[in-house]
């Protein structure tokens, strides 16, 4: 009978249990054993997450239904981001999570709405997204089924307790045999310098010997970073920011099914609605303002009564070059930082537990680690240039922190996708967001109108653009506020019933 190979996930928190649920669910227990080491002496950084839809394909092939998650992690549904003051100083636009309007014979919608407003059409591009409509009235459904339905054109994702999703995760992974190990990493063993990872030194006394080990230890990257000195590449040269403070707080009223980035002197402030309190926080370079003037900013613009004191984080925006070292594999802050605007952490996380299952099989081979390593790289890439592109497109020059963001030298790889945008509208399919959306947001328009659009009469075209903003505008009246939508769901699924426990800290 062969031995089941052991895999070691150092640290809890989001990225630990994620990885420990989704490997208890995916690996089969003849084949593999999983061990997860966390203290609770060595705090997370969780302060409620923004999230994008990918979150509901994680839960799903879990077998974790929408009722009970909700329910475990106090969760709203998200329809997009609202972005105000980003392009000029008063101005806000929606960057939804779906399609925007409907494309005509293999034209993309956001070529039709360009040339529309050439010839007179005066209708923001978000009045075509069913998505932001929504979010802008406060109304929620989940999309419907069929595909030709205009209210199937859009998908959701949520906003989260971060520590409550941690704990349901880690209940669910310790009735699928993950074995919890509470003690803090005292050193990490090797036959030789360079070698592979032999085990782990605890605190209280142990060693864990393992064929695996995941780096889940945050930014303190105690196995990739330390041990490994795998190299950090550093992107804070276009992303400046680098701390946060951040402050929760009691809600304002009905829940937004959005979440808000507001730019700000030196940095944004986000604001995330949970079913029971408002997460908030402001991210910003500490070149440009200092800590006592971040927090007065944050606290003079809460929506509701604090809830608890402030705390501060400092990170560094970067990607460790090689995320698979030998026998470890860094998942979550561990293996970079992104900061939180398009609200891809719990993504990045996701991403790195699928591709580490994808090529497992391949055990310790150079061709496996290089591919995921690769692979991984290039999504964090990707991201990187979707949110620089943000700060890039500002037209604001009332500070010097968006003077500085405006000025700065882009990545080779920005440039390209901003010049043929720019020059007519084209989207690359493996970019990261709903880049039209972003880029008309803050003003970026195609030079050219696509030449496939000219042979359709600009009456017509308007008259079509007119009469489905009517059709989305009837379609989202017949949807439930989504604090309404949200209670009868709860209401029907008592906690319980999952065996997951409520309350505790990770």
């Amino acid at each position: 009978m062969t031995t089941p190979q052991h895999i070691c996930i150092a640290g809890g928190g989001t990225a630990g249990w994620m990885t420990a649920a989704a490997l208890a669910n995916r690996l089969p227990h003849s084949h593999y054993r999983i061990t997860l080491v966390e203290s609770a002496q060595i705090g997370t950084v969780g302060v409620g997450e923004s999230t994008i839809p990918h979150i509901r394909q994680f839960n799903s092939a879990l077998g974790i239904t929408e009722d009970e998650f909700i329910a475990a992690t106090s969760a709203t549904c998200k329809l997009g981001i609202e972005f105000t003051d980003w392009g000029k100083v008063g101005e806000s636009y929606i960057h939804p999570f779906g399609e925007l309007g409907k494309p005509l014979a293999g034209i993309e919608f956001h070529h039709l709405w360009q040339a529309a407003s050439l010839q007179g059409l005066d209708v923001p591009i978000e009045s075509f997204s069913v998505a932001a409509v929504a979010a802008r009235q406060r109304k929620f459904s989940p999309p419907h089924a069929s595909r030709e339905h205009l209210l199937s054109t859009y998908t959701y994702a949520y906003h989260l307790d971060a520590s409550a999703y941690a704990r349901f995760l880690r209940d669910y992974a310790e009735q699928r045999q993950v074995i919890r190990v509470e003690a803090q990493i005292r050193e990490v063993k090797r036959d030789h310098e360079g070698g592979p990872i032999t085990a782990l030194s605890l605190d209280n006394g142990e060693q864990i010997s393992a064929d695996w080990f995941i780096d889940c230890t945050g930014f303190r990257s105690l196995l990739i970073g330390d041990y490994s000195q795998a190299e950090f590449i550093d992107w804070s040269e276009w992303l400046k920011t680098n701390r946060a403070v951040v402050l929760p707080c009691e809600k304002d009223g009905p829940s937004r099914p959005y979440t808000k980035a507001m730019a700000r002197d030196a940095g944004w402030q986000w604001q995330i609605p949970l079913q029971h309190r408002i997460g908030n926080g402001y991210v910003y370079c500490s070149d440009y303002i200092s800590d006592e003037e971040a927090e007065h900013t944050l606290r003079s613009t809460l929506p509701g009564e604090a809830l608890a004191d402030v705390r501060f984080l400092d990170f560094k925006a970067g990607c460790r070059k090689q995320l698979w070292v030998q026998n470890c594999v860094a998942i979550g802050l561990s293996a970079g930082f992104l900061e939180p605007l398009e609200s891809t952490s719990i993504f990045l996380i996701q991403m790195g537990i699928a591709k580490f299952l994808e090529h497992l099989p391949g055990t310790h081979n150079d061709a496996a680690r290089n591919q995921y390593n690769r692979e991984l790289t290039e999504q964090y890439q990707v991201i990187r240039d979707f949110i620089i592109l943000h700060y890039y497109l500002t037209q604001r020059h009332d500070t010097p922190f968006w003077r500085d963001c405006q000025a700065m030298t882009l990545p080779d790889s920005l440039t390209e996708l901003i010049l043929a945008f720019r020059d007519s509208g084209l989207v690359d399919k493996k970019q990261y967001g709903l880049w039209p959306a972003v880029c008309i947001g803050q003003h970026l328009h195609p030079k050219q109108v696509d030449s496939r659009v000219a042979a359709i009469p600009p009456q017509q075209l308007i008259g079509m653009l007119n009469q489905l903003k009517s059709d989305i505008a009837a379609q989202v009246a017949t949807l439930p506020n989504m604090d309404d939508y949200l209670s009868s769901l709860v209401a029907q699924t008592p906690l319980q019933k999952s065996g997951m426990r409520a309350g505790g800290q990770v």
